[in-house]
């Protein structure tokens, strides 16, 4: 059994039903966007089984962006938990035939508390979607499954055109990375971007002058074990020693850069950054100048030096 093959046309086909789908997108979809960005109470998504596996995917990506969202049990609804939602509150029920019992027992209540349904159904002549505000067709030509029972395609698809919403309402509210930030902040992404450079800078600075021998400068940089050493004199930032400075040394006079001075081998204007920077902006900086380390400035004060972590 060839399983590349069947993997490549499993593949196949949730591409050609992607394609199918942005295809289509219509106004609802638009209407569905705007509804959400005018929405003064939740985003709630109900779903059962798969379906209820994708709506609480989409319920994560909609908290995390900037959309007040949560997950509701269909049957767990009818036992209280239909307690949690208020009249300003828009639904998404999903439901590919668009008669799954436990999703549409839910829509007289809907009703009844005035909130306004997206039905996301593959069937738009279904129970679902006549009695829905809003209408997401996320019908697919045949499941991936090869007996077209298993919701695999049609996972797919519905999954796909959540984060389509989802694009849609971060761009339509300008959503920064410091605002996805502050809702992921124990994560590597949250430190980065809302920790600084004077949280993660090294204070124990390996500091010499620029009269200093170059044996004692290599001795320097060995005892800091940060592979550069800050030239510095009364206070004042001079100039920075790498590796590289040294292996450049090295080349160039061989033995007798013995009796040069740090002023002789020490890079001037070195790369410097002020300690309430962000940890991102230091490191896009690193990044773009392909540097290691950046000398850390308080006003014009040397305080600490920061180096990059993969």
């Amino acid at each position: 059994m060839n399983y590349i093959q069947i993997g490549q046309e499993t593949l196949s086909i949730a591409e050609h039903a992607l394609n199918r789908l942005s295809l289509r997108l219509d106004n609802q979809f638009s209407q569905v966007v705007e509804a959400i960005l005018q929405c003064q109470g939740r985003l709630v998504v109900a779903g059962i089984g798969k379906s209820g596996l994708i709506g609480k995917k989409m319920v994560a990506t909609f908290a995390s962006t900037g959309t007040p969202s949560f997950f509701l049990h269909p049957t767990e609804a009818f036992h209280g938990d239909l307690g949690m939602l208020k009249p300003i509150d828009i639904v998404i029920l999903i439901s590919y035939s668009g008669e799954t019992d436990d999703v549409n027992k839910l829509i007289p209540s809907l009703k009844n508390f005035g909130n306004r349904i997206i039905a996301m159904t593959g069937n738009p002549e279904s129970t679902l979607a006549k009695h829905a505000d809003y209408i997401l067709d996320i019908a697919v030509e045949r499941e991936a499954c090869p007996n077209n029972l298993a919701p695999t395609t049609s996972a797919l698809v519905t999954l796909a055109l959540g984060d389509a919403i989802a694009i849609a309402l971060i761009k339509a509210r300008d959503f920064q990375p410091m605002d996805f930030a502050r809702f992921h902040p124990g994560g590597s992404l949250g430190r980065r971007l809302l920790s600084r450079v004077r949280d993660m800078m090294q204070t124990s600075l390996p500091i010499v002058s620029p009269e200093t021998a170059f044996a004692d400068c290599v001795a320097k940089m060995t005892e800091g074990r940060m592979g550069i050493a800050i030239v510095m004199q009364d206070e004042n930032l001079k100039g920075i020693i790498t590796d590289g400075d040294i292996r450049r040394a090295f080349t160039a006079k061989g033995i007798k850069c013995v009796r040069l001075q740090a002023k002789d081998i020490m890079s001037s204007n070195p790369k410097t950054i002020q300690a309430d920077a962000y940890l991102n902006q230091a490191e896009e900086y690193m990044r773009q100048h392909k540097i290691h380390s950046l000398i850390v400035l308080e006003q014009q004060k040397v305080v600490g030096l920061f180096e990059f972590s993969h």
